[in-house]
């Protein structure tokens, strides 16, 4: 196929096309919904696949309760009230189904007529519970694939696969847009290119039903599923049951859409909008988000990291432009497999320590204008290496051991601080730490390239590149003040985070360490 050279228009491209999306009960696919409902008024229509849920039955119910009250869409709500209003009533169709079912739980006319009214799918639904049960992550995050697949093909449609920066696992080094090898336990690769990951599937499901059929109890069963889940990762070269799993969706999409136009996006760790629709814009607590929260509360001053390395952070919106500029290409020249990461790793490059100083700066020294994330005057954090975290966990553990049996001695009862602060670091650690002592670098040579394939205007009205991100600005003013205002409630309520069960956007979030620090 000749490569098409004039340059691509988002608006026209999209133009009366059908778009599929999933995911938008979750953070990211929030801001694309947005900004397709902002920026690309003449777009046909815009098809969201929700399941129903124990409050609402239906999928536009849940919409309406939602998604649509949503603060993402507050700019739209004040500025074009009535055409917010009329554009959910005639271009947004929600369809009850679940992603994770084969026909996505439709009877199967019902999910070929589904696939005949579609001309783009945006898949950006995921779980993003670093350590969920296995079988739950190995569902949404790959099996669903399967699924995703069978509907493009039907609709003859292109799959744009959101996925993650971290399918990268345990190689090191510069990690650039191409498939990426597993770092652990061999598996086969397939001569197209892709691994051929079914026999291991096979095997994971295998082990799966040996636990169910062996523990009957319920949260036994979960937590020996979650521990198999993390062992399994680790023997194939990652860190998580989420990267684990999202690498091998990735492979089953290649697999899927053979021969037919595959682009896969992989955000780094995103984090608040750093522009639209709002500076700051955030739903729930993210990675880094996690141990600030928990420092604000005064349940961990210290945590495993490596200073001088690399932290790699991507603003929501420049993420959602990267793929509505994919979902373009794609519609106007449906060529192939393309991968794209959006980072800021190789052009706008943070270190963590940098990081740490300038959240700490802001933090204790404006910690009063943030008012639903600090409770009282911050004291230091400090960064420690994984030799020294081991130590001093284990003096605190003796510590409070000790203090334990001499409280219960006394005939005191309950969690003490100190017992609740180790909890809280430790949980911190074991989910995040992997991310705070990164060895490679990722790189985006070839979404830049991407941005030169279009017009001038969609250049700044879609930007990706991280270069614009002014760090200090970004993460003491932005992305703190964005925290307090949208992730958290007021001092009597507590922070607002994903439960585990939910389905949400393809990028890490912080459910077990937001548990363990409300």
């Amino acid at each position: 196929m000749k490569r098409r050279t004039a340059p691509i228009s988002v608006q026209t491209a999209l133009s009366g096309k059908r778009i599929l999306l999933t995911g938008t009960t979750g953070f990211l696919a929030k801001v694309v919904l947005e900004k397709l409902v902002r920026t690309v008024p003449n777009v046909g229509r815009i098809i969201l696949v929700i399941r129903g849920s124990r409050e609402c039955r239906t999928a536009r119910e849940r919409f309406e309760k939602e998604i649509a009250t949503s603060s993402v869409f507050e700019k739209l709500r004040e500025e074009q009230p009535d055409y917010l209003a009329r554009f959910f009533a005639e271009k947004i169709e929600c369809v009850t189904g679940e992603v994770t079912e084969p026909s996505f739980g439709l009877p199967a006319n019902k999910f070929i007529e589904l696939a005949s009214r579609v001309d783009v799918v945006i898949n950006a639904a995921a779980s993003v519970n670093f350590r969920e049960p296995l079988d739950q992550a190995l569902a949404i995050n790959a099996l669903s694939l399967h699924y995703m697949t069978a509907l493009t093909r039907v609709a003859n449609a292109p799959l744009i696969q959101v996925s993650t920066c971290y399918v990268n696992g345990y190689n090191r080094g510069e990690m650039r847009e191409q498939i990426v090898p597993p770092a652990g336990a061999p598996i086969p690769r397939h001569r197209d290119g892709y691994y051929d990951v079914e026999a291991l599937i096979t095997r994971l499901e295998q082990k799966i039903e040996q636990v169910k059929s062996a523990v009957r109890d319920p949260k036994l069963r979960e937590r020996r599923l979650t521990e198999l889940g993390i062992a399994e990762s680790n023997r194939y070269g990652w860190n998580d049951t989420y990267t684990f799993t999202k690498w091998m969706g990735e492979q089953l999409a290649m697999r899927g859409m053979v021969g037919r136009p595959l682009t896969i996006v992989r955000p780094s760790i995103i984090e608040s909008t750093l522009q639209e629709p709002a500076p700051g814009w955030i739903e729930g607590v993210k990675v880094a988000d996690a141990v600030i929260l928990a420092y604000a509360r005064g349940k961990t001053n210290f945590f495993p990291a490596k200073p001088d390395e690399i932290i790699d952070i991507i603003p929501a919106d420049l993420v959602a432009n990267s793929i509505l500029l994919a979902a373009a290409e794609a519609v106007a020249d449906p060529e192939g497999h393309r991968i794209y990461q959006c980072c800021s790793g190789s052009g706008n490059p943070l270190r963590l320590g940098e990081m740490i100083r300038l959240l700490e700066d802001e933090s204790k020294r404006n910690w009063q204008q943030y008012d639903r994330l600090f409770y009282n005057q911050p004291r230091d954090f400090r960064v420690v290496g994984n030799t020294t975290f081991r130590v001093a966990m284990g003096a605190m553990r003796a510590a409070v051991t000790a203090w334990t049996g001499l409280r219960r001695l006394c005939g005191a009862a309950g969690e003490t601080k100190a017992m609740e602060k180790m909890r809280t670091t430790q949980t911190l650690a074991i989910t995040f730490s992997f991310y705070t002592q990164p060895r490679y670098r990722f790189h985006n040579k070839n979404l830049l390239s991407l941005v030169k394939r279009f017009r001038t205007h969609d250049k700044v009205l879609f930007p990706v590149d991280a270069k614009l991100i002014n760090w200090t600005d970004y993460l003491c003013k932005i992305h703190m003040s964005g925290l307090n205002r949208y992730a958290l409630r007021r001092k009597d309520t507590k922070a607002v985070a994903a439960p585990a069960s939910v389905v949400v956007e393809a990028v890490p979030a912080a459910v077990p360490a937001a548990e363990a620090v409300q």
